[in-house]
């Protein structure tokens, strides 16, 4: 297989960013860089409500942007976790995937705009990511949101906290909810880079094996730490009782062998898995959103939160 047309064609089109460690730029100026050229182009989609909040956690504030699609009782709520290795990315950069999520799936989105590393190494992330989704049980009411119908969803990282907020949530026994449905983008599920496709493709197809590192090394200050289950959810020893899930990836991305390893595990455990490789495309290009294949995958993400959403 090749890539996708469409996709080198809009590449050619695409200033290259660059980031750390490419760049030695302060890590605030690559953020505000990262910030500008994933900001997207279209207009964003118009909803009922769009509002930024903060949420008081334990010790903390957790910023998050929810997204209302309609005036309607009892909606289903979506915790998303942007990607960006841990590093960069914010709400802003999600904007419109949010807003057509909540449009397609008829549901609240709460886009979670949790601290970043290395100022906040793990688990201030993750923590961050749970903390959000059971606070969510309680502050989602006054947009008229259903605590009993929340799922979680994120890209790459973001795909990353979604798994291991999953984890978190079986673990807890004192939890307020659990997801009902995990949707996980190009998720980053072990903190190795000795897969296959790390060898294929972590070169020459935008995210690299050289940047995957880096962004580990920022997120996990200890060796010890990339077994954490939190951390790197393939290295769970038991999937069972979790969500079922729908897991995406990309032919040519590094990321893919880890992602679908944690598909067959899932399955493994007896978990209802649903994974798609998409030929022909590279790491991020769900937000790639005038592609074809990003199209597509969109409306995957939203018929399977729609199914998992439907009255049983």
């Amino acid at each position: 297989m090749s890539l996708d047309p469409e996709l080198v064609d809009l590449l050619a089109k695409t200033p290259p960013v660059a980031l750390p460690p490419q760049n030695d730029i302060p890590i605030t100026q690559a953020r505000i860089a990262y910030t500008m050229a994933r900001k997207s182009s279209f207009a964003p989609i118009p909803l009922h409500r769009v509002v930024d909040e903060r949420w008081q956690a334990l010790d903390r504030e957790i910023s998050v942007r929810i997204y209302v699609p309609e005036a309607r009782l009892l909606l289903p709520v979506l915790l998303y976790y942007h990607g960006g290795g841990w590093v960069f990315g914010n709400v802003d950069t999600h904007d419109q995937l949010c807003r057509i999520l909540s449009k397609e799936v008829g549901c609240i989105v709460v886009s979670v705009d949790y601290r970043l590393a290395p100022e906040h190494p793990f688990p201030a992330a993750v923590n961050d990511a749970y903390d959000a989704l059971q606070l969510a049980a309680r502050e989602i009411v006054r947009f008229h949101g259903d605590p009993s119908r929340i799922a979680v969803a994120g890209d790459s990282s973001g795909g990353n906290l979604a798994a291991a907020v999953c984890l978190m949530a079986r673990e807890d026994q004192s939890r307020t909810v659990s997801p009902i449905f995990q949707a996980l983008i190009y998720p980053v599920t072990d903190l190795s880079t000795d897969f296959p496709s790390y060898t294929a493709y972590g070169q020459g197809y935008g995210l690299t094996k050289e940047s995957m590192e880096w962004y580990i090394k920022q997120y996990v200050n200890h060796t010890n730490e990339r077994q954490n289950p939190f951390a790197a959810p393939l290295q769970a020893e038991d999937l069972s009782e979790l969500p079922a899930a729908l897991v995406l990836t990309a032919e040519f991305d590094p990321l893919r062998d880890e992602a679908e390893a944690y598909a067959t595990k899932l399955a493994t455990a007896g978990i209802p898995v649903t994974v798609s490789r998409y030929p022909g495309m590279i790491h991020g290009f769900v937000n790639m959103l005038s592609l074809t294949q990003s199209k597509n995958a969109i409306s995957q993400i939203s018929e399977s939160l729609r199914k998992a959403f439907a009255p049983k």
